[in-house]
């Protein structure tokens, strides 16, 4: 019979964290930002290419981060209702 690993408590469990780029669109709030992702998807019957944006609430501690730069951001706990992204320091250039 095989042993179960989880008793012994010698296993760490690794938690996968999403990864995107984005440009920041928004600095008004305080330690917030509204970062747009841009991805390309391909319509399933045609194969015709097309580009989708989406917007993300990201909070950034040290309030760096301002229009037009790039960021990278990952997922984080909860900080608000919207907020589920947290800034990755150093900027990208």
């Amino acid at each position: 019979m095989p042993e179960n690993n989880l008793k012994s408590g010698n296993t760490k469990t690794r938690i996968i964290k999403r990864k995107f780029n984005g440009v920041v669109m928004s600095d008004k709030m305080d330690k917030t930002r509204v970062v747009r992702v841009d991805s390309v998807r391909i319509y399933p019957k045609y194969g015709k290419r097309y580009k989708v944006s989406k917007k993300f609430k990201v909070h950034d501690e040290k309030n760096q981060f301002k229009i037009g730069d790039k960021a990278r951001f990952v997922e984080c706990r909860p900080i608000s209702k919207d907020k589920r992204w947290r800034m990755e320091y150093p900027r990208i250039n």
